[in-house]
């Protein structure tokens, strides 16, 4: 027994037959929502920041003290051992004055950006942020310079809360 194999054709719909109602057609509008961790480190080192301090991961081995925070020693590579506080102030480590903004568009004024290595933290150990209150031709390397932090009441967890870096 044999059986008809029916093939149909297909067309393309057009927008007007879409807009007189020939197709159902559903518009729904997807809004992911994100979420992400900044793992126990960062979260920690975040959550401080929050509160107006800056603290460190120590490891006993090497004796490093880490600065962002890390839960394992790149050096050593064994976890590392207890949260210290270190200070709010540092040196100048290295510097651009930057003509060109975050979102790649040229600045009228431009950012003064440093790794400042932070007291009480290992050498070489630093955070990357803005610099403030100085004009260029005297930032240098070498240079000690202190945070200048946001309100209290406006901090939110963020590298932000410390607005720049300025000279003391």
């Amino acid at each position: 027994m044999s059986q008809k194999i029916t093939s149909y054709q297909g067309r393309e719909i057009t927008p007007d037959e879409v807009k007189e109602g020939k197709y159902l057609d559903i518009v729904y509008k997807f809004e992911p929502k994100y979420s992400w961790a900044a793992g126990v480190a960062i979260s920690r080192f975040l959550t401080e920041l929050k509160d107006g301090k800056i603290v460190a991961r120590k490891c006993y081995k090497c004796e490093r003290i880490l600065v962002p925070p890390r839960m394992y020693c790149e050096q050593c590579y064994r976890p590392t051992d207890e949260w210290v506080q270190v200070k709010d102030t540092g040196t100048v480590n290295t510097f651009s004055i930057s003509h060109v903004g975050t979102d790649a568009r040229r600045l009228k004024t431009p950012i003064l950006v440093a790794v400042v290595d932070i007291d009480g933290a290992s050498p070489g150990m630093g955070i990357l942020h803005n610099l403030g209150e100085v004009e260029r031709s005297k930032i240098s390397v070498g240079m000690k310079v202190q945070a200048v932090w946001k309100g209290s009441e406006e901090r939110q967890g963020a590298i932000t809360d410390i607005r720049y870096f300025k000279p003391i």
